[in-house]
């Protein structure tokens, strides 16, 4: 007895199941693992604020610098053009993929060479944006809870610690180093004033009053009254903060910092990335590399990076910013 085995033709690799080739496959293999792990970090983001919901730090009062414009208060502003800047980059790489379809070697150059300077002045931007975060504005008190007190006039202003606040010439204050101190303690810069010094200088000036960062039924944080004001910075007040780290932040919530260290460090760095492949691949054009293939695939490969990175700043920009 004979057993008949038919034969059938089976696929034997090639470009045939998805009309894609296997560069441009793992590409996309690598934009989905990065997207689930982008989505991780912002649905802890957003765990975290509706946990911290009465507490969380307002956008509008945390990013209102702009370069070389000190002083003004413009909240959302240079973070919108960030946003403006990578999303014609995107623009420009559609541009330069297009243009290798028709095998145009002078607008790929063009476009590519776009590209690279927009991702150069957002990396640039944000690089500023951190600096700025990290140096803060105005200083703030933490109480012995942890929670932040800043300080506003009358009508609800902002005022800057350093702008009330009383220096005692008698009081020395030494920094902790291991010459001084316990050897296994280890002490970061000291605030420019004490939390005594903040204390007289608020009670000297009957105009100031204690915004803390808990937040009213109407989205605005809750003023003291003058005299709740000076019971809170008498009793409660702790330590000085000036500007944002891991550790402390002045604009409210530490948990607010670390998500805004960690989020858009990590989108830095893949646009960084980003930005030095396309380096690479533009002086491959130019070399006239892709030219002598007669195929723009690696622009096109580099391309879907690049509109993948700008596609996640869209959904930073919306959850961070500005809900």
């Amino acid at each position: 007895m004979s057993t008949v085995v038919a034969e059938g033709k089976t696929w034997g690799g090639g470009n045939q199941p998805l009309k894609a080739s296997y560069g441009k496959m793992m590409m996309w293999f690598f934009i989905v693992s990065d997207a689930l792990t982008f989505s991780g970090f912002l649905a802890a983001y957003g765990f975290s604020r509706f946990k911290f919901i009465d507490s969380w730090p307002i956008a509008d009062e945390v990013f209102t610098h702009f370069p070389f414009l000190h002083g003004v208060d413009a909240p959302m502003y240079y973070v919108a053009f960030m946003t403006f800047v990578l999303i014609m980059s995107s623009v420009t790489m559609v541009l330069a993929v297009d243009a290798g379809h028709h095998l145009n070697k002078s607008k790929v150059t063009l476009y590519m060479f776009l590209t690279i300077i927009g991702g150069l002045i957002f990396v640039g931007s944000q690089a500023w944006e951190w600096n700025t975060f990290i140096k803060g504005d105005y200083g703030a008190v933490q109480t012995k809870g942890g929670n932040i007190l800043q300080f506003v006039d009358t009508e609800g202003h902002r005022v800057a610690i350093r702008d009330f606040a009383v220096a005692d010439a008698h009081t020395d204050r030494t920094q902790h180093e291991r010459s001084n101190g316990l050897w296994f303690v280890s002490e970061g810069a000291l605030p420019s004033y004490t939390v005594d010094e903040v204390y007289k200088g608020l009670e000297a000036n009957t105009n100031i009053l204690v915004r803390t960062q808990t937040l009213t039924e109407e989205g605005e944080k809750t003023v003291l009254s003058r005299a709740e004001s000076l019971e809170q910075i008498k009793k409660n007040g702790k330590v000085v903060v000036e500007g944002a780290n891991l550790h402390v932040n002045e604009y409210g919530s530490p948990l607010f910092a670390d998500f805004f260290f960690f989020i858009t460090g990590f989108h830095g760095f893949h646009v960084f990335s980003g930005v030095v492949i396309n380096i690479i691949i533009f002086f491959n054009v130019v070399l006239g590399t892709y030219e002598k293939r007669k195929s723009y695939e690696m622009v096109e490969k580099v391309g879907l990076y690049w509109h993948f990175v700008d596609l996640v700043w869209v959904f930073v920009f919306t959850f961070f910013y500005l809900v």
